[in-house]
């Protein structure tokens, strides 16, 4: 998605960039970019922060395996589609082996990953 809003923002710049050309190349793609930020920006946020696009993780270092109880880096899946911990007062991080586990135990229940 993000790549397609790259190549979207490739014509208004080059626009830009020929209505100021009077002010010189420099000046050009400054405004230029001032634009696009001005633009694109909200188009970003909604990409990298839209629920529609991808799961959300949480990985933390050197916390206890809720299922094994090793000490380890841990991953819990906050938020996807038609899941959502995201307001867990007593979050559950598993190590990597058990939480590929866990997940796969969650989409054989139908939550999305």
């Amino acid at each position: 998605m993000y790549l397609l809003r790259w190549q979207l923002s490739t014509p208004l710049l080059a626009w830009c960039v020929i209505v100021f050309a009077f002010l010189g190349a420099t000046w050009a793609t400054v405004i230029a970019n001032f634009i696009g930020g001005l633009i694109f920006f909200w188009i970003d946020k909604f990409i990298f922060q839209s629920e529609r696009f991808d799961a959300s993780w949480q990985v933390k270092e050197k916390v206890e395996c809720s299922d094994c109880k090793k000490i380890t880096r841990g991953y819990r899946l906050v938020k996807s589609k038609n899941y959502d911990k995201s307001h867990d007062k007593h979050p559950k991080y598993r190590c990597e082996q058990c939480s590929e586990t866990k997940s796969k135990e969650l989409q054989s229940r139908g939550i999305s990953i």
